[in-house]
């Protein structure tokens, strides 16, 4: 990864990418541009791409799965890897507290997706153990 690189009024700035893969945002700094590349970031109320200058006090909102924002207030900038308790530090997350309302949705899609998931098909441990109860021991 780059050297932080100074603007044009002194301010030291880094790619969004990098920032959100170090800020551990995001998994990756793949998933991170990906998620910049189909606007699910906004800096400062405007679409975001991968390769824009982060500075200090800026306003990022994140677009989570099923319609969640989160809010975020960059703190610190940082061009290396550190411990997910010292990234923590580079943000201060702005989003409002779920409401009870708001849990007991989250825990009915939870619900939902885990009725609707196709189960898996038995590893050979488990054939094993099913041949066994249905009789067929080999």
């Amino acid at each position: 990864m780059g050297a932080l690189s100074p603007e044009r009024n002194g301010s030291v700035s880094i790619r969004l990418d990098v920032w959100l893969d170090i800020a551990c945002l995001f998994k990756t700094r793949s998933e991170a541009q990906h998620a910049c590349a189909s606007g699910k970031i906004e800096v400062n109320h405007q679409s975001a791409k991968p390769n824009r200058l982060l500075k200090v006090g800026d306003e990022i909102e994140i677009r989570r799965p099923f319609g969640r924002k989160q809010h975020i207030l960059v703190r610190g900038l940082t061009d290396r890897h550190v411990a997910k308790a010292e990234a923590r530090q580079l943000y201060q997350d702005l989003t409002p507290k779920p409401t009870a309302e708001d849990i007991e949705t989250r825990r009915l899609e939870r619900m939902y997706r885990a009725a609707v998931t196709p189960p898996k098909a038995p590893d050979k441990r488990e054939r094993r153990a099913l041949r066994r109860l249905r009789g067929r021991d080999d």
